[in-house]
């Protein structure tokens, strides 16, 4: 007998059942600790990317603005945007990292399979 359900009956979808998964990780490297900042998934590789810049912006505003330079001028890099979607269509993952004095931040999208 199949299952069936109802519009009040849905089964939970995983997070993993969207087209993208999205991840931001902290490490500290002199203790070996990482520490998970946040994640979503997504259905598209363009709101896969605009997880990506809500949260490199979010890290950002934390950290001092000279020492992470590299990841400001991600933010405005429009022909890196275009890459970054081009990898995620692909079918490939996109990585962004940021180091600051002890901790180095891992920011990511991925397809998870069932993309769209």
């Amino acid at each position: 007998m199949p299952l069936t359900l109802d519009r009040h009956h849905r089964l939970r979808e995983s997070p993993f059942s969207a087209g993208y998964w999205c991840e931001a990780l902290a490490h500290t490297p002199q203790d070996g600790r990482s520490f998970q900042l946040g994640s979503a998934s997504t259905p598209t590789p363009h709101l896969a990317l605009r997880w990506l810049l809500r949260r490199t912006q979010d890290v950002l505003d934390q950290l001092d603005p000279t020492a992470t330079w590299p990841a400001h001028e991600w933010l405005i890099d429009r022909p890196e945007h275009e890459r970054a979607l081009a990898a995620l269509t692909r079918g490939e993952i996109y990585t962004l990292s940021i180091s600051e004095d002890t901790t180095h931040y891992i920011l990511t999208a991925r397809p998870t399979g069932s993309t769209q």
